[in-house]
């Protein structure tokens, strides 16, 4: 195998870009955890996933002037 020179200018750029990556990636998975608690609180109190539009609507029907 052959044998390459980096100079640590180079090798730092690439090693800030990889930890770069691996906090994005770390995001992701975080998000789809925060997603998952996030699913599971609506599927247990319904009605804190109801759209701003939703409990307009809601309140208007109710004759409230949500103006």
């Amino acid at each position: 195998m052959a044998t390459i020179t980096v100079s640590e200018e180079k090798f730092n750029k690439v090693l800030a870009d990889v930890e770069a990556l691996i906090e994005d990636v770390s995001s992701l998975f975080d998000q789809d955890e925060i997603a998952k608690k996030r699913i599971a609180e609506i599927k247990s109190n319904p009605s804190i996933g109801k759209s701003e539009k939703e409990l307009d609507d809601y309140l208007t029907k109710r004759g409230i002037n949500v103006g």
